[in-house]
């Protein structure tokens, strides 16, 4: 019995761990977007949004 459970146990550990790292790449890509950047002449609300919609986009492109 424990045959059947182990695939699916581990299946689901697969898929939560390819999960919190596209999670975590959506986190880095809206942090750099709230971040100040010096060199830039950008106003912060601009870079915040632009960084929203950066880490929107990717979450959607991987279908979560």
């Amino acid at each position: 019995m424990t045959q059947n459970v182990a695939p699916n146990v581990y299946e689901r550990l697969r898929l939560s761990e390819s999960q919190v790292q596209v999670l975590a790449q959506a986190v880095r890509v809206l942090a750099e977007g709230l971040e100040e950047i010096p060199s830039k002449d950008t106003k912060t609300a601009e870079q915040a949004a632009r960084g929203a919609r950066l880490a929107h986009g990717f979450l959607l492109s991987q279908v979560l």
